[in-house]
Order: C-alpha cells, then sequence, then structure tokens
C-alpha cells in the first residue's frame, strides 16, 4: 500500500490565456479517460492520481495553449488535512497569497514566451559610457 502512495502526485493547472478559457482546460481534463482525481480552484484545476496518467492529462492540457497554461506541482493531495481550509478551521490556506500573486505575472511570462518564439530581438540597452574629464570640468562651470 505504502508502495503505492509513493507513485501518486498532485498538479496544479492554471490557465492564462485569452485563446483557452479556465474551463476549456478543465474540460479536456475532465474529458480524460484516466484514473484521476479533478479539483477546481480559484487559480485553476488539480489533477491527482498516478503519476502516469497525471502528467498525460496535463501534458494534453498545456498542449492547447503551451505559453499560458502553466503547470506547478503540489506537495499535497486536495483535502490534505495540513493545507485544507475545513480542517483547519477556515481562513486562507498557508501559501494562497504568494499563489495568488504569482498568478498575477502569469500574463507576462506567457507574453514574453510568444515573444520568444517568434525571435522577436531583445532590445539592447544603451552602453553607458564613461564622461570625459573635459565633460565633467564643463558641467561643473555651468553649475557655478
Amino acid at each position: 500500500m505504502a508502495q503505492e502512495n509513493k507513485d501518486i502526485i498532485t498538479k496544479l493547472v492554471v490557465t492564462s490565456s485569452d485563446s483557452v478559457l479556465p474551463i476549456d482546460a478543465a474540460m479536456r481534463i475532465y474529458e480524460s479517460s484516466t484514473e484521476i482525481v479533478i479539483k477546481e480552484t480559484c487559480f485553476g484545476t488539480m489533477v491527482t492520481g498516478p503519476s502516469d496518467a497525471v502528467d498525460k492529462v496535463v501534458n494534453e492540457v498545456v498542449s492547447l495553449d503551451k505559453n499560458h497554461i502553466f503547470v506547478k506541482e503540489r506537495g499535497f493531495p486536495p483535502g490534505d488535512d495540513r493545507r485544507c481550509r475545513a480542517s483547519r478551521g477556515g481562513g486562507s490556506r498557508p501559501g494562497f497569497y504568494f499563489l495568488k500573486e504569482e498568478a498575477m505575472m502569469l500574463p507576462i511570462i506567457g507574453k514574453a514566451l510568444d515573444e520568444y518564439e517568434r525571435d522577436t530581438p531583445l532590445r539592447k540597452r544603451e552602453e553607458k559610457k564613461k564622461l570625459e574629464i573635459k565633460d565633467i570640468q564643463d558641467i561643473i562651470e555651468s553649475s557655478l
């Protein structure tokens, strides 16, 4: 029994896409015919099950829009007493506010990945050059 639990993983799938809505990603997960447990959250969909089944479903979902669907492995399964609000007496769960901040950055990350794939040239920063002694003297004299 303990050996079986080692193969069980949980991943959180978060969508930050204009083309794929969170419900589209969730529906793709629900349509999978694998032995997984699904829980929708305010940030995305948690998928729990054997690692090969979870990875298969997650890869299918990510393929919908690979630069705007993000996956984060979760250390605890849904409902785990160490994280579940119901067993802790309510309130936000530990890590909620950090997860919220991460989710707000995803559109920016997705856009950067899109630009990277299009080979958009990076903007070169203007190189700083040293001031010549004469230029420094001119600045000092002009301010006197």
